[in-house]
Formats: C-alpha cells, structure tokens, sequence
C-alpha cells in the first residue's frame, strides 16, 4: 500500500490551525519577547515552544509510535490502493500520527470496503462523503 512516511515537519500549506488560551501575563510575556526581536511574531515563539517541547519528548514519541504500530508523517491512500486492498481481501487499518489523505477521486462504498478503522493524530484529508461514511470507523 501507500504507506509512505515522509519528514514530520510541516511544509508551507500543510499546517493546521490550533487555538490557545493564554494568561494575560503570558501573553504580555510574548508579546514583549516578539517586540524585542527575539520572535518574528507570536506564532513564531508557539511554533518554537512547540517543536522544542517535541525535542524533550522524542524518544517517548518514538517508542509509543512503534508500540502502537502507528505512521508518522504522510500516509496517502489512493482509488488504487484501496482497490488493491479490496481485490486482495485485506481490510486496512490507518493508524496515522500527522496527516492521513484518501484521494479525492475514491468514492465512499470503495472507502467502506478497504478501511476498518482510522485513527488519526493529526489531520484527516479526505472528502466530505468518504468522512461521513467512515464517521462510524474513526477511533
């Protein structure tokens, strides 16, 4: 299958938008580190906070990801790959941590018939039929 991992870091268009509540200190505290100069704006301190804090945990990330047998990065299904899954009798399990993508072309009964069950840390990409009909699957 399209099981292709790719690098976890986010390229320009595939970020996802996240909304935080912060103290009013915090926030001063920020804006005061961005006026210094120290971070092109808030965005840019949270993105470092972030990916630092990613840094001090890696090795937990790692090991859950290959306790939990999960995909880290880019996981891409296509028509073919679940025709492929359904033509072999195999039922596929996306267990994904970053984005999981089912192309746009892949109608949802073929998405019944090759996919038991999605669980995706992260985003999920697909079409608004193919979501509604695995609704039911995600965990």
């Amino acid at each position: 299958m399209a099981n292709t991992p790719t690098e976890p870091k986010a390229r320009v268009g595939d970020t996802e938008k996240l909304t935080i509540n912060l103290g009013v200190v915090d926030l001063g505290q920020v804006d005061l580190l961005v006026q210094e100069g120290f971070y092109s704006n808030r965005s840019d301190l949270i993105r470092t906070a972030v990916r630092n804090q990613l840094a001090v945990h890696a090795d937990a990330v790692r090991q859950t990801v290959a306790r939990r047998t999960l995909m880290l990065g880019l996981q891409h299904l296509s028509r073919a790959d679940l025709e492929r899954a359904v033509a072999a009798g195999q039922r596929l399990r996306v267990q994904v941590v970053g984005l999981a993508r089912i192309a746009e072309d892949v109608p949802p009964e073929l998405a019944l018939a090759a996919i038991e069950s999605v669980s995706v840390l992260g985003a999920f990409h697909a079409s608004p039929e193919v979501r509604r009909a695995l609704a039911s699957r995600m965990v």
